[in-house]
């Protein structure tokens, strides 16, 4: 280890003093029960192993009530997202691009029947009735990216999706809120999507909105280029799509309008294609069918060729399909490095979940999980602005490094000492005696059971 009895042995005042500043912002966030909300936080920071259940943050020191207040805090707790949305846009990183990642993950809570505004979600690794699905709630997340070869990211907003929403409409609102607080200055951000999300309805609903849009797509898909004009005197209905441009047939590929070659380190020479202009044959059902005539959204389509994936043992490398739209042109070298790095929201999720404990709680309602889901985002970004204040107390079979290159993990690992020299908004508790709990011989009445609700219903 260095400095074992370090934690802010050389603070940066300007790094210390924004640190500080975000934690009073954050607490004035917070309404009904806002210092046991905020110390709840400060437990889950400052907790010497990954977090494995929410009565036992209140062992930690930084946390000065009783245990009872936990889960009160988080029932009858109150935390202002849209004033806390402007704190962490405030605070995001100044020299990161204006890149960001959506993407959704789930809160699986199966066996949880007295919890409402549970759907069924798709999970890699738990299977219900022979399928990849689980019970639970599903939230969507907003990250900015960096370029740098880490996976740290600025987590700037968080929302649940309710079964019974369209999330397609749900994405478009939260991008667009999103979008209103970063403001009209700078480049214009990139909103980066995987597969699963729907390129064409995203494209038509942020048409107005001052922001990027870059969706992967399948490479079975087709499209159209406008239609030739047509010569005079022509009878009949015109035409509104070109002829096919099939992605896996490059027969019908005409020249790109744009082509960018490159060599990356790790994927060797890559080759990217641009065709703009580009609209897919939309139908009158599904999302378009209160329309009059199925609208024509263009885009651009994007190909990238790399020469070999970063481990050329594992699998054969795949061309890469995207889709892009928003004002001006792309700038192809941006596109699939956002691409790329779209995959550090992943290692966010693990963190927070593994290490945080984000999925951890037992909580019965969807209030509750927003309210934790908050601080969960709200620890991450001290993590963020803490890094190069704490000293690396690596573990013997670590590697050392600088305090600017600590991974989360090793910035949470010193963050408790880090916490006794910074000051903290939260008022001491005004009593240290328990409540008289339930009385004697009350019983509650059974709660309501609600089941899963299903896309179909």
């Amino acid at each position: 280890m260095t400095n074992p009895g370090g934690g802010g042995a050389h603070l940066d005042p300007a790094q210390t003093a924004a640190l500080i500043g975000f934690r009073w912002e954050f607490h004035n966030c917070l309404f009904s029960w806002a210092d046991a909300l905020f110390e709840l936080c400060d437990a889950v920071l400052c907790a010497p192993a990954p977090v494995g259940s929410v009565p036992s943050l209140s062992l930690e020191p930084v946390f000065r009530r009783s245990h009872g207040s936990l889960y009160k805090a988080l029932a009858r707790g109150s935390v202002d997202s849209a004033m806390l949305g402007c704190v962490l846009v405030a605070h995001r990183p100044a020299g990161w691009p204006p890149v960001f990642a959506v993407d959704a993950s789930t809160w699986d809570r199966c066996d949880a029947e007295t919890s409402p505004e549970r759907g069924f979600y798709y999970s890699a690794s738990k299977h219900s009735s022979g399928q990849p699905i689980v019970a639970g709630w599903s939230y969507q997340w907003i990250t900015q990216l960096d370029w740098a070869p880490n996976s740290w990211t600025a987590p700037l907003d968080a929302m649940r999706i309710p079964p019974s929403a369209d999330a397609t409409t749900a994405t478009i609102d939260q991008v667009q809120r999103l979008v209103r607080l970063l403001g009209d200055n700078g480049d214009v951000p990139m909103f980066v999507f995987d597969a699963g999300y729907d390129p064409i309805a995203l494209t038509a609903g942020l048409a107005g909105t001052r922001a990027q849009v870059l969706v992967r797509i399948s490479s079975k898909r087709v499209f159209h280029p406008d239609p030739a004009p047509r010569p005079d005197r022509t009878v009949g209905r015109p035409r509104r799509h070109g002829d096919r441009f099939v992605l896996s047939a490059p027969t019908t590929w005409p020249d790109p309008d744009a082509t960018l070659v490159t060599h990356d380190p790790r994927y060797g020479d890559v080759r990217v294609q641009a065709w703009s202009g580009l609209h897919p044959k939309l139908h009158g059902r599904g999302r378009w069918a209160a329309a009059d005539a199925p609208p024509i959204v263009r885009g651009t389509v994007i190909r990238v060729e790399v020469e070999h994936l970063p481990k050329p043992t594992a699998r054969a490398a795949k061309t890469l399909w995207l889709w892009w739209s928003g004002p001006d042109q792309p700038d192809l070298d941006i596109c699939w490095r956002a691409y790329l790095r779209r995959f550090d929201i992943e290692h966010t999720f693990r963190f927070a979940k593994g290490t945080l404990g984000w999925t951890t709680p037992a909580l019965r309602t969807p209030e509750q999980a927003d309210r934790w889901t908050w601080l969960v985002v709200v620890a991450y970004t001290q993590l963020r602005l803490a890094r190069g204040l704490v000293d690396d107390l690596r573990l013997p079979w670590e590697r050392p490094r600088e305090p600017t290159q600590l991974t989360p993990s090793r910035v949470r690992r010193g963050f408790r000492l880090l916490r006794a020299t910074i000051d903290t908004p939260a008022h001491p508790p005004k009593s240290d005696t328990p409540g008289p709990g339930r009385p004697k011989g009350t019983r509650r009445p059974p709660r309501t059971r609600y089941p899963a609700m299903k896309k179909a219903a």
